[in-house]
């Protein structure tokens, strides 16, 4: 009985967390929700080459190159399971994918693309919260969505993409 008596005594007290909060209670509540990563957009100095990176050599789905001038852009997407990834290609001397392959010559991430269900309404909330958006008004984007940009110094040096699901 000595052995038993020790072994209580010396036994380690278990904490658990408290239920009675929630972790969502710690979230802010927003008039906008966040969705699913639409895509992952590459920087690529050689379209071309990229495209058949991922569809000779990867095997996967690749759409054909589509100008989009406002943006200054060629976009290809590449079709996987769960998002896709964007192929950028420079359209035009003022492209801001130009400006990036003179800085990395390789190419490489340029951006992510996250849903929201409703952009004007996350632009609002963004602005109250001193998160800086690129533009005054969304743009239409590669998918005749609207679409903004964050700044990458006000989220941890990631372009974030909003698009309107």
């Amino acid at each position: 009985s000595g052995l038993l008596s020790r072994l209580e005594t010396s036994a380690p007290t278990v904490r658990t967390l408290s239920s009675s909060k929630s972790f969502s209670q710690n979230i802010p509540s927003c008039l906008w929700k966040l969705g699913r990563l639409n895509h992952v957009a590459i920087a690529v100095p050689d379209l071309e080459k990229a495209q058949s990176l991922y569809k000779d050599v990867l095997g996967a789905q690749v759409s054909e190159a589509v100008a989009l001038p406002e943006h200054g852009v060629y976009t290809v997407f590449v079709e996987l399971g769960n998002t896709k990834l964007e192929l950028l290609h420079p359209l035009g001397e003022k492209s801001p994918i130009a400006s990036f392959l003179q800085k990395n010559k390789t190419g490489g991430m340029h951006h992510i693309c996250i849903e929201v269900d409703d952009i004007k309404a996350a632009m609002t909330g963004l602005k109250e919260k001193k998160i800086r958006i690129l533009s005054e008004e969304p743009k239409i984007g590669a998918h005749g969505k609207p679409v903004i940009f964050l700044h990458p110094k006000d989220c941890h040096g990631v372009l974030v993409e909003l698009e309107q699901a």
